[in-house]
């Protein structure tokens, strides 16, 4: 292999390493595979982004490296032919080198005859002799020419309405399957612009339908609502497993579940005392239990697959779509009170001032003294009494638990992480799955305390790893990119805030961005525009840190019902600490790197299709309110209109710029403003303002603005702006709240 020399290896020698690597090659691998020092990484992080722009690489979005016009060691394909002998040849899904064809790669199939044309996989990929072989990993659901529309008529034809609100197009319906006007349908296009037509091939219903949003969302993205029959034997036998011998026993203890209200299941459970121990005056012990997935679930097994499959629970308004069968995900595994369950126990020791002094991982069997929502869990606090309930003396469980908090809360103040005040939007419906209200999230110390301790049990699961030099799926927030830090210094310059480029950024930069802006009116959008220029949380084996919270190391633990990165954590644990069956298998360690590009993908899938389906829940709240004129705040310019949302409800209406009057108006890009070219009325991204609601589209989640009548632009922001050069913006949101629990 390659020997380490002093100073970096030429753009010659990293092209052959990245070739000939046996896994995927990262910036981390590359300096390993070198020997470089700490100063040398500097010097290949530059070489590597010069090699980029000179066209010699590109990077997979796993991070690792690819010679420009090669293919990723592990990427999607799509199949693409069957020729007569029964070889299969695919092609890579995406293929961005410019003028260099698509290269054709030859599918070794497990099974002849398993894979069709049209198909998609995720395979691991190598270069022999001239060509390509492909080795399938796992077949993906179609991203066939497939549309989730309404069925609509006129004169006498019916055409398909698309329920994305990007798709702009109608398809002429040229079989509806029995499906009539008014049905959602799923239906595949046949033809080429401008002839395509539609063929319904699902009839889903009527798409206004209490409890129809959420199977809008399912459906588009292909997220697997129904597990094989296999599975749900196999949880349902799994289900029935003894604890076993060996487990540590913590039933004596008063530990508490503290959720929603409307959780569905209960991953996580939390007990806290002042620590007794002299090396720890002033210090505490805590436990944090969180469910023994590993223990039930094994890898290979029916269930496993199904898990991996899915990757995670997505949570809708009105049901959840799980990774694990219901026998486990809701009960078995779920911490429920007074009931024994079998957890996986981080034992923590907090100093005085929140650091932890120690930690160690136990199989252990528990008993939960409450399952207590965060707003029951606050109101004992808050009145310093413990309800009647037959429960006992709650407040003197809850007690210890929010001091050795404010110890935690200390350390977390120190380390000062990234703190957006940015709201959730919480949809509440009646039985019936009608909707009652719609409105911010209330965030509750309660909602801090268990969101510090969960950090703290991630933290001790990464370093506790580590220090076994076990395998770890990170969970890893890299630092916001200088294109992206460079477009936030010329917006922030429209409120003369000063923002320096030359400094390190440290998340204390961008609060304290925000404590110098106060209470102004255009802190929202600062806010908003601060989390936009955050990068997008992913999972990997290789820790580049979690710059949001501030922390060197950190990996998911704390939810293994519904997150399947946190259930090979645990099993990394159980294999690294001798704990028992259902540790890590040895490919499973060998393949983090695509197993954490796969969990991620699936991870944005799941907040796509939660926040699709809020805002089509939004939509028909508001479907009901269209003529009435109502407050919004402008989210998003363009040179076509401005977004807005509905204050203290949510949901993204366009006002299109026709609709703002006779005149022109110029767009600003670097500004995000819409000024009138003779009256001088700006439009700017913040801006409070009253708007008429003209439409509001259940179906598509979509709503559409139009101006008062009578009523003029409304005016800049307090401070005013002045005209900025434009600046183009690329990339996507972080996901700085996943260290909270996303029910």
């Amino acid at each position: 292999m390659y020997k380490p020399k002093a100073g970096l290896p030429t753009r010659e020698q990293i092209l052959d390493f990245i070739a000939t690597s046996d896994v995927p090659a990262g910036k981390r691998e590359i300096a390993k595979g070198f020997g470089l020092s700490a100063q040398d990484k500097i010097g290949l992080k530059a070489l590597l982004k010069d090699m980029a722009d000179e066209g010699l690489i590109d990077s997979a979005p796993g991070r690792a490296f690819h010679k420009m016009g090669g293919i990723p060691k592990v990427t999607v394909l799509r199949i693409a032919d069957v020729d007569d002998g029964g070889n299969v040849w695919a092609v890579p899904e995406r293929w961005e080198a410019e003028g260099v064809p698509p290269p054709r790669l030859r599918v070794r199939e497990r099974k002849r005859g398993a894979l069709g044309v049209g198909e998609r996989i995720l395979a691991r990929t190598e270069e022999a002799g001239n060509g390509w072989i492909a080795h399938p990993m796992k077949v993906l659901a179609l991203a066939s020419e497939q549309v989730l529309g309404v069925l609509r008529e006129e004169s006498g034809r019916l055409w398909l309405t698309g329920v994305d609100k990007r798709e702009r197009r109608e398809f002429a319906v040229a079989d509806a399957g029995g499906a009539a006007p008014g049905d959602l349908v799923l239906a595949e296009l046949a033809g080429k612009p401008p002839k395509i037509a539609a063929r319904v091939v699902q009839k889903l219903g009527d798409p206004f339908a209490a409890r129809s949003f959420s199977l809008i969302a399912i459906h588009k993205l292909g997220i697997p609502d129904v597990f094989s029959q296999e599975a749900l034997d196999e949880a349902e036998r799994v289900s029935k497993l003894p604890l076993g011998e060996g487990r540590e026993d913590l039933r004596e203890l008063p530990i508490v579940a503290i959720d929603p209200e409307d959780a569905r299941d209960h991953d996580d459970a939390v007990w806290a005392e002042a620590d007794d121990d002299p090396s720890n005056v002033g210090g505490w012990k805590a436990i944090v239990a969180i469910a023994d997935v590993s223990f039930y679930v094994r890898p290979k097994s029916e269930v496993d697959r199904e898990a991996r499959r899915r990757g995670n629970s997505v949570y809708f308004p009105d049901r959840v779509v799980p990774m694990l069968p219901e026998i486990l995900s809701a009960e078995v595994c779920s911490l429920k009170e007074g009931a024994d369950r079998a957890a996986l126990a981080c034992h923590l020791r907090i100093g005085k001032d929140g650091s932890l002094k120690s930690w160690r991982f136990t199989r252990a069997v528990v008993r939960i003294a409450a399952n207590l929502s965060y707003e029951e869990a606050q109101a004992i606090i808050d009145t310093s009494s413990s309800p009647v309930d037959g429960r006992g003396d709650m407040l003197s469980v809850l007690q210890p638990l929010w001091a050795c908090w404010h110890a935690l809360a200390k350390a977390r103040d120190a380390r000062a992480p990234l703190d957006l005040d940015l709201p959730e939007r919480r949809v509440v419906l009646d039985e019936q799955g009608r909707i009652m209200s719609v409105s911010p999230r209330e965030r509750l110390d309660a909602h801090r305390l268990i969101e510090d301790y969960m950090i703290a049990a991630n933290v001790a699961a990464a370093k506790a790893l580590e220090a076994k030099k076990a395998p770890v799926m990170y969970r890893i927030h890299e630092p916001p990119s200088r294109e992206k830090l460079a477009a936030l210094k010329e917006y922030l310059e429209t409120f003369d805030v000063p923002f320096a480029l030359g400094q390190v950024v440290r998340p204390a930069t961008f609060n304290h961005i925000i404590e110098r802006i106060g209470d102004a009116d255009f802190r929202p959008q600062v806010m908003e525009q601060i989390l936009r220029t955050q990068t997008q949380a992913y999972y990997a084996p290789g820790n580049h840190g979690h710059f949001g919270l501030s922390l060197g190391s950190y990996a998911h633990f704390t939810s293994p019902i519904r997150r399947y990165a946190d259930l090979l954590v645990h099993r990394s644990l159980v294999s690294a600490y001798g704990l028992g069956e259902g540790g890590l298998p040895a490919d499973d360690a060998a393949n983090m790197e695509s197993v954490g590009e796969i969990i991620s993908r699936l991870e944005r899938r799941a907040m796509e299709a939660e926040r699709d389906t809020t805002d089509r829940y939004v939509a028909a709240f508001l479907s009901e309110r269209v003529g009435q004129v109502m407050d919004v705040r402008i989210t998003g310019v363009t040179n076509f209109g401005f977004f807005a949302t509905v204050e203290g409800i949510g949901g993204d209406g366009l006002m299109p710029v026709r609709d703002l009057g006779g005149e022109y108006f110029r767009f600003d890009e670097g500004a995000r403003t819409l000024t009138g070219e003779h009256s001088g009325d700006v439009f700017a991204q913040g801006q409070t303002l009253e708007l008429r609601l003209a439409e509001a589209n259940p179906v598509s989640g979509a709503l559409r603005f139009e101006m008062p009548e009578g009523k003029g632009a409304a005016q800049p922001p307090r401070g005013g702006r002045k005209p900025v050069r434009e600046i183009k913006r690329r990339g996507r949101p972080a996901n700085i709240r996943h260290q909270g629990k996303r029910r």
